[in-house]
């Protein structure tokens, strides 16, 4: 057994449980802060548009760029940072992130306020890609699964939480109070992770060389077409479902961050009905929700006129997207099984790059078209998840992961 993971193994066994479980909930919540501030600009989006003079579609840029270059540094940073402490790194991406928060709330002018989401996609690529394989080094091996569940389940806390309580304070007292708020909790988690989160040497070291060997793995490559396509549809709409919800449903800011609370309620549903579902029904839990992602959105359109049929089609929404990181990463992890922080770090690259994408696309879409429009195509993408998700199980050389009994 090398040294590294000698030590590690020693640590744990010297640390009570109690302060395992404390280090699991500090990773949690540095993955709260970094999915809150990356997704808080949705429901602030008109605001700050409007404070800079910039269209719809040229402030969902806030969204393209920490998404662009997460993918970029998920990799890179990861294999740079290979020698490094893993608790060393962490305090850092939390440090870069308060930064970041800070920027964005002092900047006199759009320009900064993209060069703090370029600082927030670098700490979404290193953070995550180290955060998420670490509940095996934290807790004993019977409490991974559980432990794994907790970190995860900051995504829908970002969401049922952090973007509707900010969107509220963006309304109430200006967006950039909003960053100022989230800047003094990113600092408060650094505070936690410092404390409560043991010396992690590093090891299983990643190298870019184990990345290009697992895409050469053909459960890698279907991982990473679904990943792209599901959530290509779910974030090319969904960063514009404020402009939405303004311009078609007609509903007030105060509505509208009732709304997202709901959506974001849904999404933590889905997210542990997705946890419960995937080890055993890998294919069906993200086919499952890349359907009704493609039937909400080609629905919005008509029925989300009314504000019932907006509300209602949201839920269903956030429960569908809620199961989405949750599988994504199901399929990686059974891709790559000998190969955890590979795998989070291809999902996270993969999950990231999609979500700049998606964020492009739709709001070139909707500066030269409409809110519907928007709607409409990404249903048509969710649609060809499904659809190319099914013709794939029926190939021979379908995953290995089919349906457990």
């Amino acid at each position: 057994m090398p040294a590294s993971t000698t030590t590690s193994v020693n640590l744990l066994a010297s640390r009570s449980p109690l302060m395992g479980w404390l280090a699991v909930v500090s990773v949690m919540l540095g993955i709260f802060v970094i999915v809150t501030t990356e997704i808080l600009p949705i429901g602030l989006l008109t605001s700050i548009g409007s404070s800079f003079t910039v269209s719809d579609g040229m402030a969902g840029l806030m969204m393209t760029m920490p998404g662009f270059l997460a993918a970029i540094s998920a990799p890179l940073v990861t294999a740079a940072t290979r020698r490094f402490d893993r608790r060393l790194m962490l305090c850092v991406f939390m440090f870069l992130l308060a930064l970041a928060n800070f920027l964005a709330a002092a900047a006199p002018n759009y320009w900064l306020v993209l060069t703090s989401r370029i600082m927030v996609g670098i700490t979404i690529g290193g953070f995550w890609s180290i955060g998420a394989g670490l509940a095996e080094r934290l807790v004993p091996p019977a409490s991974v699964g559980r432990a794994t569940a907790v970190i995860f389940s900051a995504v829908p806390l970002g969401s049922v939480l952090g973007v509707p309580t900010g969107t509220l304070i963006g309304h109430l007292t200006g967006w950039r109070t909003a960053f100022i708020i989230m800047g003094a909790l990113t600092v408060g988690v650094l505070a936690m992770v410092f404390l409560l989160v043991p010396p992690l040497p590093p090891v299983h070291a990643t190298r870019l060389g184990d990345l290009n060997g697992m895409l050469r793995n053909v459960n890698t490559r279907f991982a990473l077409l679904l990943t792209f396509l599901v959530v290509l549809a779910h974030f090319g709409t969904y960063t514009y479902v404020t402009p939405f919800l303004e311009q078609v449903t007609h509903a007030g800011g105060g509505l509208i961050t009732a709304f997202l609370l709901l959506y974001g309620a849904a999404g933590i549903l889905g997210n542990f009905l997705g946890g419960a579902w995937v080890a055993r029904y890998p294919r069906t839990v993200i086919g499952l929700a890349a359907a009704l992602i493609s039937a909400v959105t080609l629905l919005l359109p008509a029925l989300g006129r009314w504000e019932t049929g907006a509300v209602i089609l949201l839920v269903v929404w956030g429960i569908a997207y809620g199961a989405v990181p949750v599988a994504s990463q199901a399929w990686f992890s059974i891709a790559a099984p000998h190969a955890p922080e590979a795998a989070s770090v291809l999902f996270t690259a993969s999950f990231q790059a999609t979500i700049s994408i998606g964020a492009l696309v739709g709001g070139v879409i909707l500066d030269r078209t409409s809110p519907s429009t928007v709607m409409l195509l990404g249903g048509c993408t969710a649609l060809l998840m499904v659809l190319v998700g099914a013709r794939f199980a029926e190939s021979p050389a379908g995953p290995d992961c089919n349906e457990r009994s």
